[in-house]
């Protein structure tokens, strides 16, 4: 480009730089040529991304999260949604009748509430009842006298064990176990657990007692724990994800390995197999079921399933974009594949054994569509995903229990989220150690159906008797 072309075409970028590009400048940028037109595009587009670095915006691709994306920048979605209730013809549901009866009351008019006349009286009436807690919960107050004695075989002074509260802690077993599940189990912040027990129940507590009291609690329930991570790795089949988390500022990773009956969290600083050998100290014999993360790969698991509900969503996201017909063909062909996959599934009748044929002939279309080769760069990118993994993609079809989905880790990590989103994560690794007991604690006894706080009290009690924790209850 001659040196007079180059100072004129900068002139022109600079002043569309600064917004006052007119139609003869645009005019006089064509007659440039073809080279002077895609220079100035490019200098443009570099400026835009400069403006977008700075704002914090970041560029939108198919596996952006969701929690990165603005919310102007996230389309309205009508959601058709069902009718409420449940369908015609199907019978009602009610709140079961209380078993006792506390108190009964008798309500009668003096006169007619209309006209204020003298009423007839009748032999007629009905009965409502009303569930209520009292207005005032008062705490219990015990004062234990604790008798001393000698012994003389081991000559030192003995005394009974108290079973109602830890160790020189003032607060009996049900409110660390109340107030520990307001925070771990249902996430509530520490200031929402101090308000509902001071003004509720007219109990007085610090931040800094509770989250003592709550340490303390961990250490002795690291039994479970330890016991809630023992059963899930014996499992027949194990959901993992993992999702960031702060301990002290510093970005750290919150792991969550769960199924039906178990949920054991664990915050690391990894996000790689240093993290999963951590946990998986041996070989899982199990299923392991995991989106596309690549540090699940270092776990040596007997099978695995990849979670298609994700990959179904990345084909919904680069449709958005992408509109080359060699990628509406390869989405369509997989999109149909994986959901006859799904459809097979979800027949009433369905049984490894009885369609084997059938699941022989999706594995031979999706070798098929794995083994041809692409131009478009996000069919080459996902045909590439399916060749390493498409032994992994049908084996929900092997086995009666395992999913096509890893919604399951999903939901159970959700809880974890919400929780992060209001108490801000943890402040120290002692704080992240007790996050991930109690998390875990909670979550299981959820999954297995059983009262948290009554649980949890009784084992207390247990263990300051016999100073041995009992097993987590089945």
């Amino acid at each position: 480009m001659k040196p007079g072309t180059a100072k004129e075409l900068q002139a022109i970028i600079d002043a569309a730089l600064r917004g006052q590009l007119d139609e003869a400048l645009a005019r006089k940028l064509h007659a440039l040529g073809p080279e002077a037109v895609s220079l100035a595009a490019l200098a443009m587009s570099r400026h835009i991304a400069e403006l977008a670095a700075k704002s914090g915006q970041v560029p939108l691709s198919p596996s952006t999260p969701s929690g990165m994306v603005p919310i102007y920048a996230k389309p309205n979605k009508n959601k058709r949604r069902k009718k409420p209730g449940a369908r015609e013809g199907h019978p009602g549901v009610r709140r079961e009748r209380p078993v006792k009866i506390d108190e009964r009351k008798t309500h009668r008019l003096r006169c007619c509430p209309h006209c204020e006349g003298k009423l007839q009286r009748c032999e007629r009436s009905r009965t409502r009842i009303i569930e209520d807690i009292p207005e005032v919960i008062e705490p219990v107050v015990t004062e234990h006298t604790i008798h001393r004695d000698y012994c003389p075989k081991c000559k030192k002074h003995v005394e009974p064990a108290v079973p109602d509260a830890m160790p020189q802690a003032k607060l009996g077993h049900q409110v660390i176990a109340l107030t520990s599940w307001f925070h771990y189990g249902l996430g509530l912040t520490i200031d929402q657990v101090v308000d509902i027990l001071g003004y509720q129940m007219q109990t007085k507590l610090t931040p800094g007692g509770l989250v003592d009291a709550w340490r303390r609690l961990a250490e002795m329930l690291r039994a479970w724990y330890q016991q809630i991570g023992e059963e899930a790795k014996a499992s027949a089949h194990l959901h993992a994800d993992e999702t960031g988390w702060r301990v002290n500022g510093q970005t750290q990773w919150l792991w969550c390995f769960t199924n039906n009956r178990n949920c054991y969290y664990m915050i690391d600083r990894s996000r790689g197999s240093p993290a999963l050998q951590q946990f998986f100290t041996d070989e899982f014999e199990g299923v392991l079921i995991t989106d596309f993360w690549s540090a699940y790969e270092s776990v040596c698991a007997e099978d695995r399933q990849y979670c298609l509900v994700h990959l179904l969503r990345e084909l919904e996201k680069v449709d958005e974009q992408n509109e080359s017909p060699e990628w509406s063909a390869f989405a369509k062909k997989l999109r149909r594949l994986l959901r006859d996959g799904i459809r097979l599934r979800k027949r009433d009748d369905f049984a490894p054994d009885k369609y084997r044929d059938r699941v022989d002939q999706l594995n031979k279309r999706l070798a098929d569509l794995a083994a041809e080769e692409r131009v478009d760069g996000d069919a080459r990118r996902l045909t590439k995903r399916l060749r390493k993994h498409a032994e992994y993609i049908f084996t929900f079809l092997d086995y009666d229990q395992v999913p096509f989905e890893n919604n399951f880790a999903e939901r159970q990590i959700r809880p974890a989220v919400i929780l992060r989103k209001n108490g801000q994560s943890n402040r120290s690794d002692q704080g992240a150690a007790t996050q991930a007991v109690l998390m875990s604690v909670y979550r299981t006894l959820r999954l297995r159906g059983l009262a948290p706080t009554k649980t949890i009290a009784d084992a207390l009690r247990t263990y300051l008797t016999t100073d041995q924790l009992p097993p987590l209850p089945a």
